[in-house]
């Protein structure tokens, strides 16, 4: 189908059995809204799951819940592409040829490379993991994206991927478009319940501190109510002091699009029960209905497993026409049949 609208791409790793509120509210709320403005690419990186040590583990059960979480959250497969990773072998393809052109000590100054390697240890370390930006880089300039909605964490892979489309374009002519790095102007960032100096993560030591989108709404309320607040009795935004109170005004503030200042005049007089509360009430009624139509798509696979095989279908007809050009391009034999 043609279009006149600018290309977008993004995704996010089946890596847990269900997103969490940092991962509704930073990106697929934002998913939902750029699908009207932009010609719209949405995937499940399998792939890259594989790099981190459990990442194999239930992979098809993740992936799918992760499609199901993008349709009820909003994502429209009529207006948007939505497709798993592994499903376009062209990813894989033309990562591969990217990192002939990749410099060694570039991939190894990658912040999240050398963050994980600290953490895993030398021997738990993979290749795929330090390999992981040019994958990501094929998977952008594979679509020709004009853009890529991404978190200020990400943005140093954006440029890695601008860098390699620039230096292949130089050396072979012109083949991929540049994209550009999209940071939501709005969005709020959302922090750990019990450690709320710390981005929510499916990493997290503790579950408590975490908001799953399949979570039963009793078990959000209850996680709500018991989150880690301060001494004070004040409800006030002030990151540095009340970091615990400030982040429950920040998602109320996202669920509500009520501004902070005002939610903060709102509660003058009253205490930090009664922000929990309103706090707990919001949140469970945004994502009950989205748990609700979740399950209900899990509950039918082959009909979820048709939906993927025609994004997939959409995606390599992309797909092919760049790794065809890139093959010409560097003078690779292409298959008898694809003229």
């Amino acid at each position: 189908m043609s279009t006149t609208k600018p290309r977008i791409l993004s995704g996010m790793q089946p890596s847990a059995d269900s997103l969490h509120l940092g991962n509704y509210l930073g990106a697929l709320v934002n998913y939902v809204k750029l699908q009207d403005e932009y010609d719209a690419f949405y995937f499940i990186p399998d792939l890259h799951s594989l790099t981190s040590p459990d990442g194999a583990t239930n992979l098809a059960e993740r992936s799918r819940a992760t499609v199901a979480q993008y349709i009820a959250g909003g994502v429209d497969v009529e207006r948007s592409t939505l497709f798993v990773q592994s499903h376009v072998p062209e990813h894989s393809e033309l990562a591969w040829v990217l990192q002939t052109i990749t410099g060694f000590g570039e991939a190894g100054r990658m912040t999240q490379f050398k963050d994980k390697s600290t953490r895993y240890g030398q021997d738990s370390t993979n290749v795929g993991l330090f390999t992981y930006p040019v994958l990501m880089a094929a998977d952008i300039l594979l679509y020709q994206a004009d853009g890529v909605p991404v978190g200020d964490d990400q943005k140093q892979h954006v440029e890695l991927t601008r860098t390699l489309g620039q230096r292949f374009n130089h050396r072979f002519g012109e083949t991929f478009k540049i994209p550009e790095p999209i940071i939501p102007a709005e969005g709020a960032r959302i922090y750990d319940l019990q450690n709320p100096t710390s981005k929510m993560s499916k990493s997290a030591q503790s579950p408590n501190g975490r908001i799953d989108i399949l979570d039963d709404p009793k078990v959000i309320a209850k996680r709500i109510k018991s989150a880690v607040t301060d001494d004070g009795g004040v409800v006030a935004f002030d990151r540095e002091a009340k970091p615990g109170v400030s982040n429950l005004l920040s998602i109320l503030s996202a669920f509500t699009q009520t501004p902070v200042d005002a939610l903060v005049q709102s509660f003058e007089g009253k205490m930090y029960g009664h922000l929990k509360v309103e706090v707990a009430d919001a949140v469970v009624a945004r994502l009950e209905p989205v748990r609700a139509r979740t399950l209900e798509l899990l509950a039918d696979p082959a009909e979820l497993d048709r939906l993927l095989a025609v994004g997939a279908n959409k995606a390599r007809e992309t797909a092919q026409q760049t790794l065809d050009a890139v093959y010409d391009r560097i003078g690779l034999l292409r298959p008898l049949g694809r003229a």
